[in-house]
């Protein structure tokens, strides 16, 4: 039985991009989070990368990529980025910015190019788990194809969560 993979703008890009990935689909639970997707696929949840939109006190947004199982520093996040303060945009606000529905939200193929800001323990994994573009569907890649992919910055603002 195979199930059909879902094309998404994420998956579009990837394929544009000729970044190798493999598909995983799970069933997506309202406010499972990473923990969820991580235990449906028995993956470490450290190597699950939320993509998460914030907002410059300016309005600015930006996109970070953190482990499921760590949170952002937002005061060490502003002080990297030399701004007051940032905060999460809200779901219809990262929706118009990325194009992507919440829970759904994919760093590849954004509606509004934006900077991205990856936690660099990512790149010290093998293997990362990261949103393809849809509610219960993550793409598996090498990290470095952030970097091949994506104009990231490295900063370090993960906090146990």
């Amino acid at each position: 039985m195979t199930t059909s993979l879902p094309v998404t703008t994420a998956v579009r890009f990837l394929r544009e991009k000729r970044l190798a990935f493999m598909p995983h689909l799970y069933d997506y639970v309202e406010k499972g989070g990473t923990g969820e997707s991580a235990r449906q696929l028995g993956v470490d949840e450290h190597a699950v990368i939320k993509t998460l939109v914030f907002e410059t006190n300016e309005k600015r947004p930006l996109i970070v990529l953190m482990h499921g199982d760590r949170q952002v520093s937002q005061k060490n996040l502003a002080r990297h980025l030399g701004v007051k303060s940032v905060e999460p945009a809200s779901p219809e606000r990262a929706a118009k910015f990325t194009g992507y529905q919440f829970g759904g939200t994919s760093p590849f193929g954004t509606r509004t190019a934006m900077p991205v800001y990856v936690e660099a323990t990512i790149f010290d994994l093998d293997r990362i788990y990261i949103n393809g573009g849809k509610r219960g569907f993550l793409v598996e890649i090498d990290p470095a194809g952030l970097r091949t992919l994506l104009e990231v910055a490295e900063v370090a603002v993960g906090i146990e969560g």
